[in-house]
């Protein structure tokens, strides 16, 4: 990369709650670059909300410092706020506002370099500005929470869960929508829990769990690691005793024509056991963090043990 500043920088970032005496975030240390997609990934719970709350100076850090552009996150929250694009995971827009009007609001605090391209996301997803916020559908008021935080072509953007409630075609449209904006140099920080997602976007992802970083990976090592599942239905009896033999590979016989397999790693092998047979079906399910991610977190439950 061109600029080797980092967009986000955080150093053993924390926040403790007393009462609780729980850490909701335990000594985060990140550095994400300008042109870089990082996608933060945990269960419900693990700490992602709690990291971006910190990043945007909703809630203010027990411990440790973070900066955004160089910036400082508590004392120069708003000098920050000028050059990023925010979307919560659990929007809160004007019910009583159209679209257009909520947008040109949003549009008028934060001028965009380009006034025009606020109406160009809403024709790329299928947006009907007219329609009151309070009356859209799931899909259609999280499109509005997406024009707003993309319109002013920031140079970061922090995203929580941003493809809650789109369809597959909508969901495709902002990938692209991130492909784009990486090209043009600015960070992405996405937090998820939807593997499969976050496998279409990001460069590097890491992973949280009860408030800690436990793990972080590029998408190529993030690759070859996860374990993907299919379906498979067969015309003729299942080639069992050749899938046996395949490396890496756990199956379930649900009928005498249809299995699931779940592998893990390098996939040639498998398919080339399917080309030898006729098969009906195959379907490849979605990704489940959970279980792709156990590893990390036995692997970090022992080490806790151990100490």
């Amino acid at each position: 990369m061109a600029n080797e500043t980092p967009a986000i920088i955080t150093e053993k970032l924390s926040k403790h709650y007393p009462s609780a005496d729980v850490y909701a975030l335990k000594d985060l240390s990140l550095k994400i670059m300008p042109g870089e997609i990082y996608g933060f990934l945990g269960p419900n719970g693990a700490g992602k909300t709690t990291t971006i709350r910190l990043l945007m100076n909703f809630i203010q850090p027990t411990k440790g410092r973070a900066s955004i552009l160089g910036n400082d996150i508590v004392h120069d929250s708003v000098e920050i706020k000028k050059s990023i694009g925010y979307l919560s995971g659990d929007p809160a827009l004007y019910p009583k506002m159209t679209g257009h009007q909520f947008l040109s609001y949003m549009r008028a605090l934060q001028p965009p370099k380009h006034p025009s391209y606020m109406n160009e996301l809403a024709k790329r997803f299928n947006t009907n500005l007219n329609l009151r916020v309070g009356n859209l559908s799931k899909g259609n008021f999280q499109k509005i929470g997406i024009i707003q935080a993309f319109m002013h072509e920031p140079d970061v953007l922090i995203l929580d869960e941003p493809t809650g409630g789109l369809d597959p075609l909508m969901q495709e449209t902002f990938y692209e929508l991130v492909k784009e904006t990486r090209e043009r140099g600015a960070c992405l920080f996405v937090s998820s829990h939807n593997l499969t997602e976050v496998q279409k976007m990001c460069d590097r992802v890491g992973f949280i769990r009860k408030g800690k970083l436990i793990a972080q990976q590029t998408l190529a090592d993030l690759t070859k690691e996860a374990t993907q599942t299919f379906d498979i239905g067969f015309a003729e009896a299942i080639p069992i005793t050749e899938l046996k033999h395949l490396s890496k590979a756990k199956i379930t016989k649900n009928s005498e024509h249809h299995i699931t397999i779940h592998m893990h790693g390098e996939l040639s092998d498998l398919f080339a056991v399917l080309a030898r047979h006729k098969v009906n079906s195959i379907t490849q399910r979605e990704a489940s963090l959970e279980d792709d991610f156990l590893r990390f977190y036995r692997e970090d439950e022992e080490d806790e043990a151990a100490n």
